[in-house]
């Protein structure tokens, strides 16, 4: 299996939320992940960060932020680069779809818990 280095953005450390599941299980199925966060703590045993730090190193960005809140997160999102950004049930935003596609990042609206279960991360 291919590690597919990713950034939870809207990571958190509330266990009952899919955010946090979707970090327990991308680690479980080996994927090295980065979580950004507004609460501090940890998810899946590693630290949340604060939007800022751009990594550049990134092969898919898992979004578990509202439409109303990306705004602001806009140019950390695509300075990011990431071969992809996988948007969430709820996360959909056809203006940052947009955006991300006109640089050549791929987007999709779809499921990570769904997608690392049958196998199609």
């Amino acid at each position: 299996m291919i590690n597919k280095k990713t950034l939870v953005l809207g990571a958190t450390p509330n266990e009952g939320r899919y955010a946090n599941l979707a970090a327990n299980r991308l680690v479980r199925n080996g994927h090295t992940i980065i979580n950004v966060g507004l609460k501090a703590g940890e998810a899946a045993g590693v630290a949340i960060e604060k939007p800022g730090i751009i990594h550049t190193d990134v092969d898919t960005i898992t979004l578990y932020v509202g439409p109303q809140h990306q705004e602001e997160l806009y140019d950390y999102i695509l300075d990011t680069n990431p071969k992809r950004i996988i948007f969430n049930p709820g996360t959909e935003n056809a203006e940052l779809k947009r955006m991300a596609n006109e640089k050549g990042i791929e987007t999709e609206y779809a499921c990570t818990l769904v997608l690392l279960s049958i196998g199609q991360y």
